[in-house]
Order: structure tokens, then sequence, then C-alpha cells
């Protein structure tokens, strides 16, 4: 058994229990410049998938590196073991770029998870780099009504714990849900966030990630 590669639902639990004591606060980089958007699109099987990095520079938004690969699940769907379905083709992913990030940017959530280690915990302890999520949509947690205007902020709470925020990137627009993973501090993990959504509700990293792995997709040969 490899940390990226359980083969059961009680051994994904062990690793996920080891690899959470790993787990390192931050702060993160003072002004990151290579920044990573990390996500991945699924076939209408649900098996095969792409997964997709591609990394921007964080002053001018400018595509620094792209990596995209093809492949299928990792592992079945377990409510708070997704991550494993995708970490193997993201890991391969990253292994392709030839810009190290300075952040990893993950389409998801890190301690804002049932079992306060998402895919941004997973990725950034696995890889040393510092990472946090940014999702469309809570996994968990309550929060205070916030602001309409671009920057309001309200704390994402679980059992009493704050594992997150919930950012409003464009005002007037439904919030994101930003939450630390590795070596990252929520204020910064904001901060970039706001930075890198100068124009949409998603920064840019995520929105190019995606449309990466769609396309990839988009392009896979059918199964014979």
């Amino acid at each position: 058994m490899t940390p990226d590669a359980p083969r059961t639902e009680a051994e994904a639990l062990a690793v996920q229990d080891a690899l959470r004591s790993r787990l390192l606060p931050g702060p993160g980089p003072e002004r990151p410049r290579a920044v990573a958007g990390l996500d991945v699109a699924y076939h209408e099987d649900g098996e095969r998938l792409a997964a997709a990095v591609v990394v921007l520079d964080a002053e001018d938004h400018r595509v620094l590196d792209t990596a995209v690969v093809r492949g299928t699940a990792a592992f079945p769907y377990v409510p708070g073991l997704f991550a494993f379905r995708e970490i193997p083709a993201l890991l391969e992913a990253l292994g392709r770029l030839s810009v190290t990030p300075d952040v990893l940017i993950c389409d998801g959530h890190g301690l804002a998870h049932p079992r306060r280690f998402g895919l941004a915990c997973h990725l950034g302890v696995l890889t040393g780099l510092p990472s946090y999520g940014v999702g469309k949509t809570p996994l968990v947690g309550t929060w205070e009504p916030l602001g309409q205007e671009r920057g309001s902020r309200s704390a994402l709470v679980d059992a009493g714990e704050t594992v997150g925020a919930v950012l409003r990137t464009r005002t007037g627009v439904k919030p994101v849900f930003v939450s630390v993973g590795h070596r990252t501090d929520l204020d910064g993990a904001c901060a970039l966030t706001l930075r890198l959504a100068s124009r949409f509700r998603l920064p840019e990293t995520t929105r190019l990630a995606d449309r990466a792995c769609r396309d990839a997709l988009a392009v896979t040969a059918p199964r014979r």
C-alpha cells in the first residue's frame, strides 16, 4: 500500500489519518509568483477522467505551464475519501510541469472537510507545497451572512471550529468557499484568491484548469 493508492476504505482511512498528522500551518509564501490551479473532469461513465494543472503568473495571470493527464478513477466513490480517486492523476500531472508552483490551488477543500483532510490538504502533504482549496459549494459548515461587496467575508464554522472562509469575489455574486491545506494561512489564501478573481467569481487558476481538463476529456478516445 502506498500513500496515494490504498486498496480498501479501511486502508484509505488509515492513510488519511497518517497524512493528517503531517499537516503544517502557514504562513504561506508572502508574494507567490507561480500559482497552480488543479482540477479534474469526469466522463459521463464516472470513471474516466482528465486531470489538469495550469500554472499562472500571479501578477499578470499569464500561463507559465500546463500539464494534463487522462486516466481512470483510482478509488471507488466513498464520501470523505473522494481525493483518493484523483490523487494519482493529479500527482502525475504535477510531475510533468517544467515550472515548480509556489502554491497549489485546488478546486475543492482543505480543512473544510468532515475529517479535516480534503484534497488540498492531501496534495499539499504529498508534494510538500503550500496548498489551499477554493470550492464552489460548501462541504461542511455554517456561516453568518456576509456583505454583497467584493472582498466581504464570513467565517466558515463546523462543530465550533473555523475551518475556512466564505468569500465574496464579485459584488452581488455568490461567494466561494476557501479553506487552507498545507503550509498556508486563511488570510493569505483569501487575499490571493481575490487577486486571481479579478474578472470572474472563480480564480483564473480554477477557470483555466477546468477548461483544460474538460477540453482533454472531450477528445479522449472512446473505449473499444
